[in-house]
């Protein structure tokens, strides 16, 4: 379990696989100068509710992971998640999707 770290005080954990996810997404929209929401749901053990804070391009943020390697991206999950940071709502967890076989078996063959 990684932790996301906003500002150096609000802290959210979130799993390693998905942290990878959101950083990079997150990454983009802030190296483009763009601003936007970040919501997710609050563990249960701190209320179940919900946080949702303002990421503009000199947020202080820190990603740690918990373990030492790198996580395989989904590029359609990255994809899904990119398109809610780009909605009026602004960027919130959506489960994983199926890698697309197509474009990954398209990948495959130009890798090789």
């Amino acid at each position: 379990m990684g932790k996301f770290i906003f500002e150096g005080q609000l802290k959210a954990d979130f799993e390693d696989r998905l942290l990878s996810h959101l950083q990079l997404v997150i990454g983009n929209k802030l190296r483009r100068g763009e601003s936007f929401h970040f919501t997710w749901r609050d563990d249960a053990s701190i209320g179940d509710g919900r946080t949702s804070i303002w990421l503009h391009p000199r947020s202080v943020l820190v990603y740690k992971f918990y373990g030492s390697r790198r996580a395989a991206l989904n590029p359609a999950w990255l994809g899904a998640l990119a398109h809610t940071a780009n909605s009026p709502h602004g960027l919130y967890v959506v489960p994983e999707p199926a890698p697309d076989t197509e474009t990954e078996a398209a990948r495959f063959d130009e890798a090789n």
